[in-house]
This record gives structure tokens, C-alpha cells and sequence, in this order.
């Protein structure tokens, strides 16, 4: 009995995987296929970067801000007083490379790849993309593309801008609001930070920007239902790509070196 309700749920898995897949290479193919829908891009460009600055600002702000708490606590608790300069790596690699990345990515899939789902779904229940297919048009070519590229782009530079909040939120925790000796504190960030730090995060940030796109897309192609099928289809984004953020986040940390 057991065997006969696992068999449809791996076949389901199965399935939509081989869904994502083909939907994530035509999306690549049509990347290179002229002519561009420049202006499709320029608005996923604004509507994936611009419109999610304030978010991030304040997502990276306050986790900047907790994990500087964080770390002063815990050299103040077991190391002693004093040593709380001894931090700014820490803090500055643990943003770089993990908390940043995840925190941004997050909130781009609850807020671009939920819209992504959305537009796309609504355009599949009232027959607007039938009508695409009906005048000539590709609408992988025409509607999935530019937000893969557009999100692969703008994912790693809100991140690069998430870093550079992060780590001023830390610092202004442990240097301006609790009186670490701010030139310890700078020395030894300086002395441990590199820049392939933070190009860890950039790498993982340009496979979460690829992750959202597919998933909102390929969730909006296959809506069906009506509008309860259309909410459903925006939750399913959500959800989907944030536990795939997740998993990938454990799975790059692991391939990634940690120095080059």
C-alpha cells in the first residue's frame, strides 16, 4: 500500500522537475536569439532591482545590525572584555558569504517571483499567451527570458549593495552604539576580509536570481484554475523557491572553496 502512494508522488517530482528543466533551457536558448525584447527587460531590470532596494535596505540593515549584536555578545561572554574588535571578519564574512545572500534572496522570491507567478498566470488563464502563440510570437522568447536575465543580474547587485549595509550595520553596533575601539576594529576586518569573501556571495546570488526566475516562471506557464489556480501558483513560487534557496545555499557552501 505504501509503495502505491509513493509511486505518484515521484512521478509528480519527476515531472515538474523535467518541466523546469526544459522551460530553463528554451529560456537560456532564447536569451541568444535575435531580435531582444529590450523593452521587457529594461522593465524586469527596474521591477527585479530598483523596486526591491528598500526591502533589502532594511532586511540588510537589521541583519547586519543582529549579527553584530550577536557577535559582540558571544566575544564579550567567552572570550572577555576587549576583545569585542576582534568581530569585524566574523561579521563581515558571515554576511558576505551566508547571511546576505539567503536574506536577499528570500525576499526577492517573496516579492519578485511571486509577482513573476502572478503576471505570468494571469496571462495563462485569460488566453493572452494562446494569443502569443496564435500571432507568431515565442512566449518563452517574449516573457520568461528577460526576467531570467534580468533576475541573474540584479539579484548579484542587491546583493553587493545588501553587503554594503550589512557590514555598516555591524559596524555601527559594535563601533559607534557599544565603543569598540574602532581602528582594532577596522584593522582586523581589513586583515581577514578578501575579496573572494564576497565573491562567494556574488556566485550564490547569480544561482538564486537563476532559481527565482525559473521557478515564478515555470509556476505562472503552468497555472491552471482560474483565479484560486493563479494563488495558488504564486504561493507554490514562493515556497518552491525559497526551500530551493535553501538547499543550494548548503550545496554551493560546500563546493565553494573557502580561500582561493
Amino acid at each position: 500500500m505504501e509503495k502505491q502512494v509513493w509511486i505518484p508522488f515521484f512521478s509528480s517530482f519527476f515531472c515538474q522537475l523535467g518541466q523546469v528543466y526544459d522551460l530553463a533551457l528554451r529560456g537560456f536558448r532564447a536569451i541568444f536569439q535575435k531580435p531582444f525584447e529590450k523593452k521587457n527587460f529594461w522593465q524586469q531590470l527596474e521591477e527585479v532591482g530598483v523596486n526591491s532596494l528598500p526591502v533589502v535596505s532594511l532586511t540588510a540593515a537589521f541583519g547586519g545590525l543582529v549579527f553584530g549584536l550577536q557577535t559582540y555578545l558571544a566575544f564579550h561572554r567567552y572570550i572577555g572584555p576587549g576583545s569585542e574588535s576582534q568581530g569585524g571578519p566574523i561579521i563581515a564574512v558571515g554576511l558576505c558569504r551566508e547571511l546576505i545572500p539567503i536574506l536577499v534572496g528570500l525576499m526577492v522570491a517573496g516579492r519578485v517571483g511571486s509577482a513573476m507567478a502572478a503576471e505570468i498566470g494571469t496571462m495563462k488563464i485569460t488566453e493572452q499567451i494562446d494569443a502569443l502563440f496564435s500571432l507568431g510570437a515565442n512566449p518563452v522568447k517574449y516573457l520568461v527570458a528577460p526576467r531570467i536575465l534580468a533576475s541573474m543580474i540584479m539579484v548579484p547587485c542587491l546583493t553587493l549593495y545588501g553587503d554594503v549595509i550589512g557590514i555598516f550595520g555591524g559596524y555601527t553596533y559594535n563601533v559607534l552604539l557599544m565603543k569598540v575601539n574602532k581602528t582594532l576594529y577596522l584593522q582586523n576586518t581589513l586583515k581577514y576580509f578578501e575579496m573572494w569573501d564576497i565573491s562567494v556571495g556574488l556566485i550564490k546570488a547569480l544561482v538564486f536570481g537563476l532559481v527565482i526566475a525559473i521557478v515564478g516562471c515555470w509556476q505562472g506557464m503552468t497555472a491552471e484554475g482560474g483565479a484560486e489556480g493563479v494563488g495558488r501558483a504564486t504561493t507554490k513560487s514562493v515556497v518552491v523557491a525559497s526551500i530551493t534557496i535553501l538547499i543550494m545555499n548548503f550545496f554551493l557552501s560546500k563546493i565553494l572553496p573557502a580561500d582561493l
